[in-house]
């Protein structure tokens, strides 16, 4: 048995086998190796730009005339992704048709977040990515608030709407009217403000620790005590001698000038 196979590892050294470049005949959805344009790829992890907008552009276009009372815009962002800016009002009515409508089917909603602007009158800008498996593209809805103006919950539309608005209540404060469970998601208990508004203090406003003498953790209003502070006011040049710019030497008269003084 042991001759047998020194004989047929023998004959597989001798033999010379070819793989095919790419795509076998055989077996035309296995691929043995890469093509030539994958080899000469710089940069294969960074998204590719399509340069072929016009089915773009044509999507946005058909629907704004299908939604025209509630679409105030739509424009193309970074080269290729098609935004659909709505008033508050058509949010839901416009989800609807996205998710719907044979000719869109953005049946996913991939993420929810917002944007603040404090100088705009409406500072919020909520934010609604959607992907359509079907059609292998995505979408970005847009729409504006304030902070006491409450949006329509999308939870109706998308369940997965659930947690990304409590994550935006949580972050920014923007209210979401009708969504089943409108807790804070991120932060504790008891936490004061919403930490991704700009006018968010950078330390906060309350401090978390465990006390001794109640055995348990506290929430206190913030201290910051001055002794405790430590400031460094030298730049980072003076840690390097080398840069550091040389003092002129002291001539020997002044130093006697000011010894006799």
């Amino acid at each position: 048995m042991s001759s047998l196979l020194k004989n047929c590892w023998r004959l597989s050294q001798n033999l010379s086998i070819t793989t095919p470049k790419c795509y076998p005949k055989f077996l035309p959805f296995m691929r043995t190796s890469t093509t030539e344009t994958e080899k000469t790829e710089l940069q294969p992890t960074m998204r590719k730009i399509r340069t072929d907008v016009e089915a773009i552009k044509d999507m946005g276009l058909y629907i704004s005339a299908c939604l025209p009372k509630y679409v105030q815009k739509v424009q193309i962002n970074a080269g290729d992704e098609l935004e659909i800016l709505v008033c508050p009002q058509g949010i839901i009515p416009t989800l609807n048709f996205l998710k719907c409508h044979h000719n869109t089917q953005f049946t996913s909603l991939s993420d929810l977040t917002a944007v603040d602007v404090p100088s705009r009158k409406y500072r919020f800008e909520v934010v609604y990515n959607l992907l359509s498996l079907t059609f292998n593209s995505r979408i970005r809805v847009k729409t504006y608030t304030d902070e006491l103006t409450p949006i329509q919950s999308a939870e109706s539309v998308y369940n997965a709407a659930n947690w990304y608005e409590r994550e935006v209540w949580d972050m920014y404060g923007i209210l979401f009217l009708g969504n089943s469970d409108l807790r804070r998601i991120l932060t504790d208990y008891g936490f004061e403000g919403h930490p991704l508004r700009k006018d968010f203090p950078l330390s906060g406003f309350v401090e978390v620790r465990y006390d001794d003498e109640y055995k348990r953790v506290v929430c206190e209003p913030l201290e910051l005590t001055q002794e405790f502070r430590k400031f460094e006011l030298s730049t980072p040049w003076e840690q390097f001698p080398n840069f550091r710019p040389a003092e002129p030497e002291k001539s020997k008269e002044e130093d006697s000038s000011r010894d006799k003084k």
